[in-house]
């Protein structure tokens, strides 16, 4: 009887932990191929104009980045390098790419049971973005059409930009919106 206690309370707390991942749609609406890249949790890939990459971002990830990669070329190893945003020559990121480079900040499940992001061109701006939430009902939008745009981080010590949602929200990011 305590064996099926324990798995029905291992499957509660793994549907739990899964409820509150955020899912992240991540569109090219560019005329030309990104390659998008993410971090912490590494990740990379071509995403061809008109495609969608969605990944599953775990509950309690903080500082995640994503952002564009552009005029990259790789082999079949997944070397190479890129113009812009390029992540020490690796298809699938595990470091922050090197500038210029427009960013897609966030936290997630963060202080108050809140997800916290932003967009950033404090290191240079490579690829117009736009970062929204998409499920809990709420629509705090953020918005970089070029490397002035108010909506984005411009120094480090501008602190206005970070908006929230609730945790477990779900997110779109949009290259060319």
């Amino acid at each position: 009887m305590s064996l099926i206690k324990i798995s029905l309370l291992s499957l509660f707390t793994l549907c739990l932990i899964s409820a509150q991942a955020a899912r992240f749609d991540i569109v090219n609406q560019c005329s030309y191929t990104v390659w998008p890249a993410a971090t912490p949790s590494g990740g990379g890939r071509q995403l061809n104009s008109g495609q969608t990459w969605s990944i599953d971002i775990p509950a309690g990830t903080s500082s995640g980045r994503i952002w564009g990669r552009t005029g990259c070329n790789f082999d079949g190893s997944g070397r190479g390098s890129c113009q812009t945003g390029d992540c020490g020559g690796a298809l699938s990121c595990s470091l922050s790419g090197q500038p210029p480079l427009t960013l897609a900040e966030f936290t997630l499940n963060g202080g108050n049971n809140q997800d916290y992001f932003d967009l950033s061109v404090i290191d240079g701006f490579n690829i117009p973005m736009q970062f929204a939430p998409t499920s809990n009902g709420c629509n705090k939008v953020r918005t970089c059409r070029e490397k002035s745009c108010p909506d984005a981080y411009q120094y480090p010590s501008d602190d206005t930009k970070t908006v929230s949602c609730p945790g477990g929200t779900n997110y779109r990011i949009v290259f060319c919106p």
